[in-house]
């Protein structure tokens, strides 16, 4: 197991001050190496759990391990240099800035991390050949298509090596050719790069390529078959 929270609890005020539970004592484990999807109705908390397995978020209770580090006990300094070096994002909207070219946005985060330009630029390039987009890496996002974009997002989501993948509906936004694409691109990820993934997702067709399938219903998780 590459993750492992237990008992996560998450709950919200609501306008008449009374408490909404989100999360009601959630235990779960990721599988390395796999695809790995939460599927479930609008509203049943998938984006919320998503965000606090990569501690983008935090829970009321309960604790997440991601290897051997305790997610929950690092300072915000600390997270958010743990989230740099070991865990990748892609969402729905590609977050991509806008005056950067695909090859830049792809390298901002090897940056960060203190790799030189240079040398963050040959990775980025690399990315990007990964991804389909080697005559596409000079264009700004608004000369890319969604599909376009949304791809540049993966290959900066690879920028560090991360040991997991978090994905919230990330082919939401695309029609049904871009999101075969990318469906596809995360199965050669996952088998010539040994890349695990955890998905947020409605799309059938992701689902039915996926290794793991857990559903969220009334603030629990559940492992459906496949």
């Amino acid at each position: 197991m590459i993750l492992r929270a237990e008992h996560i609890c998450k709950s919200f005020a609501k306008a008449d001050k009374q408490k909404l539970d989100i999360l009601k004592d959630i235990s779960f484990t990721l599988e390395e190496n796999k695809i790995t999807v939460i599927i479930g109705a609008s509203g049943a908390g998938k984006s919320t759990l998503l965000h606090i397995l990569s501690g983008l978020d935090t829970a009321d209770k309960g604790s997440v391990k991601i290897k051997d580090t305790d997610v929950f006990k690092l300072k915000d300094d600390e997270i958010a240099k743990f989230r740099n070096n070991h865990i990748g994002f892609i969402f729905q909207f590609h977050h991509l800035l806008p005056e950067f070219t695909a090859l830049e946005n792809t390298a901002i985060p090897l940056m960060i991390n203190g790799l030189s330009f240079a040398k963050s630029s040959e990775k980025a390039g690399k990315l990007l050949e990964t991804v389909g987009l080697k005559e596409r890496m000079h264009h700004k996002p608004a000369e890319l298509s969604g599909g376009e974009q949304q791809r540049v997002a993966v290959a900066r989501a690879l920028a560090n090596s991360p040991q997991i993948i978090f994905a919230d509906e990330p082919t939401g936004n695309l029609d049904s050719q871009n999101s075969e694409i990318l469906n596809k691109l995360f199965i050669n990820l996952r088998d010539k790069q040994k890349q695990t993934f955890l998905i947020v997702t409605h799309n059938p067709e992701l689902v039915k390529l996926a290794d793991i399938v857990w559903e969220m219903k009334d603030g629990k998780i559940f492992q459906s078959p496949k």
